[in-house]
């Protein structure tokens, strides 16, 4: 079985979704007792690498999701604002002079 157990995570760095299912295979070899003794430190330190990177993107997820809501937050003040104002000038001006208009509807 060939894996890419010894490419650093820098070089071509899986995705997220390779990350864990790497993990899993790995998992799967040390539960299995596939790894021997010899490669079981390989095999923890690739499992250690791949946490960290799945850890880090999850982070990086995370504060992107956080900076478009708050983006979209403050998107809808503005809206807000402007809805605020329009809803001012939809109001009938004359009414204060007592004033109505002749329109059947």
């Amino acid at each position: 079985m060939t894996t890419d157990q010894n490419q650093p995570v820098g070089e071509d760095t899986p995705t997220f979704t390779e990350a864990l299912e790497e993990l899993e295979q790995i998992l799967q070899r040390i539960e299995g007792e596939e790894t021997d003794i010899d490669a079981l430190a390989a095999e923890l330190k690739r499992a250690a690498e791949l946490l960290d990177l799945a850890r880090n993107k999850l982070r990086r997820a995370e504060v992107e999701v956080t900076q478009i809501v708050e983006s979209l937050d403050g998107a809808e003040g503005e809206t807000e604002g402007l809805e605020e104002r329009e809803g001012e000038e939809d109001e009938p001006l004359d009414e204060a002079d007592g004033e109505q208009d002749d329109i059947p509807f």
